[in-house]
């Protein structure tokens, strides 16, 4: 009786980890499905209506906040640059591990696991390469927004 007992409170940790790792999974997916369906609902969002003779048009896009501006080009100019650094020094990283899990080194007593652990490195170079992918994304926004934020007038 107190084997199972002991079990029991083992795995209880385990359990909890589990709920825990799925409830994070699920509010990321929520929170992903929810933006999608605002933006969607904010760019097909228009109306027209008829008072007394006078048509009435309604749309998000009429708002001049939506105007280009070279001034909010720089702003965007500012985030770019700080996410393609982040997502930069995240690919550096990740190179290095993953050339340690393919090459090992010797010299620090590294040994190489791809060998041993091939689907878990073909994951793992899979992600490198679409983070890889988005660097260049993140390349070509910084380059657009750069060069849009030249257009300010002093």
């Amino acid at each position: 009786m107190a084997d199972i007992e002991t079990k029991s409170s083992q795995n209880q940790p385990l359990k909890t980890q589990n709920i825990f790792i799925g409830a994070q999974i699920f509010l990321r997916i929520v929170v992903i499905a929810a933006s999608f369906a605002s933006t969607w609902l904010m760019l097909t969002n228009k109306q027209t209506i008829d008072i007394g003779g006078f048509v009435l048009d309604a749309n998000y896009s009429y708002s001049p906040e939506f105007n280009s501006n070279p001034t909010y080009y720089f702003i965007l100019f500012l985030h770019d640059l700080a996410l393609m650094s982040l997502v930069l020094g995240g690919c550096a990283a990740a190179t290095v591990i993953g050339s340690l899990g393919k090459y090992g080194n010797s010299h620090t007593g590294w040994m190489q696991i791809c060998d041993h652990f091939g689907k878990f490195c073909k994951r793992a170079t899979t992600s490198v390469a679409f983070s890889y992918f988005s660097l260049v994304c993140l390349l070509i926004l910084t380059i657009t927004s750069a060069s849009k934020s030249r257009q300010i007038q002093v």
